[in-house]
């Protein structure tokens, strides 16, 4: 008997980690719906790469070679040629927009699935209008896209796998004590200043976990190492805490996270990185809404403070108090960490 042809979906992936953590929510409805005759790969920005193998449903991983910002339309139009010979059956295109179609277009892919975005007819042959009402979060937006533009009865939510081999060796690395609990933080946040608790605040907070005990660890990207270094020349203390910015990829992220006993972050990449992994997320919100980008985990727990204001979804506190993150004071927070511990 010949064996059955699989079903090839090629999807065009979000640049910001979260988003791409959430995207796996639609991998998860596209396996349920074709099964094991489903191929799908994944079109992403090349340091999410190793994010992306830590996902069950991911069959392969095409580097996305356009820097941020750029059009590049030969090179897109190239890029299309080239993937023709892969044969997709169907693309998904989660960005919303115009250049994110331009490829697809020219990898001869017959079925063409996205919002209308930048205006993208032709581009996009199975397009559906974007209901901002009826589609609240981005992954029932994500995942709407799986099922002709309307909203899933369920919606199952990201889940990474850890690798205990990589663990082990952070853990020498770092000279990690995994007798002792561990708090991670993630101070960072890529948008902006009104998305992110003040790192004085991480400081004081810090200082009541290593007083109680825990090893606090600070997580993010080179650039915020900087932010570590402040935080911890805050303390009074030099034992206890670890700055882990800029030493970590983000697959290395995966399984630091997983032996925490708790995460503080803010609206964040790691933070839905946390969520698919299974900590404990105490989320703190300022400017964005956890309507909209919500960790996607039962063990998440969500500070913010209602203001007026808030949500905003500004950069930057148009009114220059950021009260929505000043008031979120760290013994609140200290208080859901160490709460049925």
């Amino acid at each position: 008997m010949e064996q059955c042809k699989k079903y090839k979906v090629l999807i065009i992936a979000p640049a910001w980690v979260g988003d791409l953590v959430m995207s796996q929510t639609l991998f998860k409805a596209l396996k349920k719906h074709y099964g094991d005759n489903v191929e799908l790969d994944v079109f992403a920005n090349s340091w999410t790469k190793g994010l992306l193998w830590r996902m069950d449903e991911v069959s392969d991983v095409i580097e996305n070679p356009f820097p941020s910002g750029s059009v590049a339309l030969l090179k897109r139009i190239l890029c299309g040629f080239s993937l023709r010979k892969r044969k997709y059956n169907q693309v998904i295109i989660l960005p919303n927009s115009l250049k994110s179609a331009i490829m697809p277009f020219f990898a001869g892919i017959k079925q063409r699935t996205g919002f209308i975005g930048e205006f993208r007819y032709g581009l996009i042959n199975d397009i559906y209008k974007l209901n901002k009402t009826f589609l609240p979060r981005m992954i029932d937006r994500f995942c709407a896209l799986a099922n002709k533009g309307n909203k899933p009865y369920k919606i199952d939510f990201p889940t990474l796998n850890k690798d205990i081999q990589n663990q082990c060796e952070l853990i020498e690395k770092f000279a990690i004590d995994t007798t002792k609990k561990i708090v991670a933080f993630c101070p960072a946040a890529e948008f902006g200043p009104a998305k992110r608790w003040w790192p004085a605040y991480f400081a004081q907070l810090a200082t009541l976990l290593i007083d109680d005990g825990y090893i606090v660890l600070i997580l993010g990207s080179k650039k915020d190492e900087g932010l570590g270094n402040f935080i911890i020349s805050k303390l009074d203390v030099s034992t206890g805490i670890f700055n882990l910015c800029g030493q970590t990829s983000l697959e290395d992220s995966v399984d630091i996270l997983a032996m925490c006993h708790a995460v503080v972050t803010n609206d964040s990449g790691l933070m839905h990185v946390a969520a698919a992994v299974g900590t404990k997320v105490i989320a703190i919100y300022g400017s964005s809404s956890p309507n909209f980008t919500p960790p996607l985990s039962s063990k998440a727990q969500i500070i913010q403070v209602p203001l007026s204001c808030s949500p905003c979804f500004q950069r930057t506190c148009r009114y220059g108090h950021y009260h929505c993150l000043m008031l979120v004071t760290p013994d609140v927070v200290y208080a859901r960490i160490v709460e049925n511990k």
